[in-house]
């Protein structure tokens, strides 16, 4: 297998867009004649040589697709394993509450456009009186069928990735796990240290990444000040440096309804939100943030396409060259392809076009695939 094959090998998600499983996986330059694989001697012995380190070229990233999973809530929670951290009884578990109801119903949170889908809520620190009695609290009697709690769970190292993966199996539609809290799953005999803090969350971020959902860790700030406010999360740094991102709730003072919000991800801009506590309901109200969220420009060759593909010309097949004429662009050939396979996620999310590239006998072909209902979504 070649570097070019590895790399573009489908892998089909479970769980979430697992009926989409086409959009989730690359597409790009999987060959299609044996002309295209190093069956040389020197290949096959630095394959089977431990020590030989394999890499990938500019040239190579630009030729393959690798088609994104669409986040949980825009701007705010991506697939992958985030921290929610804060002091003890902050309230935030009536914010996981807040946040798990809305990503289940599809209704925006704030200001920010949220995706449906089936939640887990693993509320291992509560009962199922109470979850009851603050669930009437908050939303009143209307009850929805795709929010699922459980109050008993196994650690990390007892079984935790297998429970998860049976509940995967039986509600595929499940995007979004929340573990209220971290120190619920985790060996209580584990020494605190870096390497163990990493590990743990690389275990859960592994098991994230390859089904495509978010898994939101409840966990605890230290009673230590710090310079940054991340560095209060309790325990080593292994925590956070594992973890594709971090929610900081933070009070200035107990007794206070208000409280901030601050966010830090690996792929997403920082961000400070101001929050005031409805008294009544519990639940919390945006009240404004510190900074408004950047927006990627428009990519002139997306727009061209989505001109192009529509509900009454759904599906198109062709080359790069045909492409250009169609669209009516004056960007060069060579690069419309690795335009799109850059920007593929982008295409799908925005504008609803399923793209995919490979390799043929007689070049490279193009497929653009109308979505009506992503479209509709979006």
């Amino acid at each position: 297998m070649t570097i070019k094959e590895e790399m573009t090998t489908p892998v089909a998600p479970v769980g979430a867009g697992a009926e989409q499983s086409s959009q989730n996986q690359s597409t790009s330059i999987i060959p299609e004649t044996n002309e295209d694989f190093n069956t040389s001697d020197d290949f096959f012995q630095q394959m089977m040589n431990p020590y030989y380190l394999k890499t990938v070229s500019m040239n190579e990233l630009y030729e393959n697709v690798f088609q994104s999973r669409p986040p949980i809530i825009d701007g705010l929670l991506y697939p992958g394993v985030y921290l929610f951290v804060g002091a003890p009884k902050l309230g935030k578990s009536f914010l996981m509450a807040q946040l798990a109801y809305h990503v289940s119903k599809g209704e925006p949170l704030w200001n920010y456009t949220v995706h449906k889908s089936d939640v887990l809520y693993l509320a291992l620190e509560d009962n199922y009186e109470r979850i009851q009695k603050r669930s009437y609290r908050m939303f009143g009697t209307e009850s929805i069928d795709n929010l699922r709690f459980a109050v008993m769970a196994n650690t990390v190292d007892g079984g935790l990735e297998k429970q998860l993966e049976g509940f995967l199996h039986q509600y595929p539609e499940t995007r979004l796990i929340i573990i209220d809290t971290l120190q619920k799953v985790r060996e209580t005999s584990n020494e605190c240290s870096y390497g163990n803090d990493y590990q743990v969350i690389t275990r859960l971020k592994q098991f994230a990444d390859s089904r495509g959902i978010c898994i939101l860790l409840v966990h605890h700030t230290r009673k230590q000040k710090a310079d940054d406010s991340f560095d209060m999360i309790s325990g080593t740094n292994g925590l956070l440096g594992a973890a594709d991102g971090a929610f900081l709730l933070k009070k200035e003072k107990r007794t206070e309804n208000s409280a901030t919000l601050e966010i830090s991800g690996r792929d997403q801009q920082d961000q400070k939100l101001y929050l005031v506590r409805n008294a009544e309901k519990l639940s919390w109200e945006l009240e404004r943030v510190e900074t408004e969220l950047w927006k990627e420009p428009l990519e002139p060759i997306l727009e061209a396409v989505a001109k192009f593909i529509t509900a009454d010309n759904p599906d198109w097949v062709g080359t790069a060259t045909e492409l250009t004429e169609k669209i009516e662009t004056d960007i060069p050939v060579n690069a419309i392809t690795k335009k799109l396979n850059v920007n593929a996620s982008r295409l799908l999310n925005e504008y609803g076009i399923v793209y995919k590239s490979s390799r043929t006998h007689d070049g490279r072909r193009i497929e653009l695939h109308f979505q009506s209902a992503v479209r509709d979504s979006s």
